[in-house]
């Protein structure tokens, strides 16, 4: 028979440190209760109440692109040629659209700075148009034009995340 575990009596008191299970019960309901009470701080709320509200209301508008977006880019490796690529570019696209709408709509509500990233995107933008309309162009000044949008961009987004925060330049 094995042996079990008890609480040893000292001259007739429990030793120090023990508890009753009485004690242990009002505990346990005291932690439940503080755990299931809503926390005000900033900190302990979850991101995503904070997050900006999508102008379409709680229609799923850039889940629906993101799922595309991943139903294009897996199709993609079952066909071949120009329809593989078309679909590779789609889905990329895609892709890229449903991020970049949650970014946009962070960055101008204040919520979290997305300066860099948009900047980024305009200047690649801003490449794409280069080499299209003006093709046989220099590899050197299509890269300098995107290194001036994107400063100019990272500037101007700085400033007006700075303005809808309150003055943080970053979070």
């Amino acid at each position: 028979m094995g042996k079990r575990s008890r609480k040893r009596l000292t001259d007739g008191e429990p030793r120090a440190g023990a508890s009753t299970r009485a004690e242990r019960d009002a505990a346990r309901r005291r932690r439940a209760e503080a755990a299931a009470a809503p926390e005000t701080s900033r900190r302990d709320r979850t991101r995503r109440d904070d997050r900006p509200p999508a102008p379409w209301g709680s229609f799923p508008l850039t889940e629906i692109v993101v799922f595309l977006a991943i139903v294009c880019l897996i199709s993609a490796f079952f066909f071949h040629g120009d329809r593989s690529r078309t679909l590779l570019a789609g889905g990329a696209a895609l892709g890229s659209l449903g991020g970049l709408e949650l970014v946009i709509r962070e960055h101008f509500a204040g919520f979290k700075s997305h300066s860099t990233m948009l900047a980024t995107a305009a200047a690649i933008v801003t490449m794409v148009v280069l080499v299209l309309v003006a093709h046989p162009i220099a590899i050197w000044i299509v890269l300098g034009a995107g290194i001036a949008v994107f400063g100019v961009c990272f500037h101007l987004l700085r400033q007006a995340f700075k303005k809808r925060s309150g003055g943080v330049g970053f979070r």
